[in-house]
């Protein structure tokens, strides 16, 4: 029970549902971009600004239901996530309406998808430096050591 409450305290939940979505969406976006020269190939992505949305209200509920300080997190189900029974994060893509329509049916738009791999990049940095920040608090604690 009191792992349990370090493991799901303040904000570590939250980070680590960011870092899962990073992760996956980066494997959405390389496979777009290795196929990026196939016929007929339409590229396929997660919103970001959805996953968000989502987040948001995740920790709103958890707020509502403990005061915030531990407890689930709840992300729920929407038409692109779905988090499974053990925390992590089922993504359902779907193929982006943008894109130049070229002459073999491929509407990849390399730029485009160049930006998203380093805005998600970033994010997942980022995300992963407040994991490390915060994980590392957690352990001096059960350490007894003063950061």
């Amino acid at each position: 029970m009191f792992i349990d409450q370090l493991s799901n305290a303040g904000s570590l939940p939250v980070v680590e549902a960011a870092l899962r979505f990073a992760s996956q969406r980066q494997k959405l976006i390389a496979h777009n971009i290795a196929n990026f020269e196939t016929p007929n190939f339409q590229p396929v992505d997660v919103s970001p600004k959805r996953f968000q949305e989502a987040l948001a209200g995740a920790v709103k509920d958890r707020r509502r239901a403990t005061g915030g300080m531990h407890g689930e997190l709840s992300i729920g189900r929407s038409s692109e996530i779905e988090q499974s029974r053990d925390g992590g994060l089922i993504l359902r893509p779907r193929t982006s309406v943008g894109g130049v329509l070229a002459h073999d049916r491929n509407s990849s738009d390399l730029e485009r998808t160049m930006q998203a791999m380093v805005e998600n990049a970033a994010a997942f940095r980022v995300a992963a430096d407040l994991f490390r920040t915060r994980a590392g608090v957690v352990k001096n604690a059960i350490a007894e050591r003063v950061a």
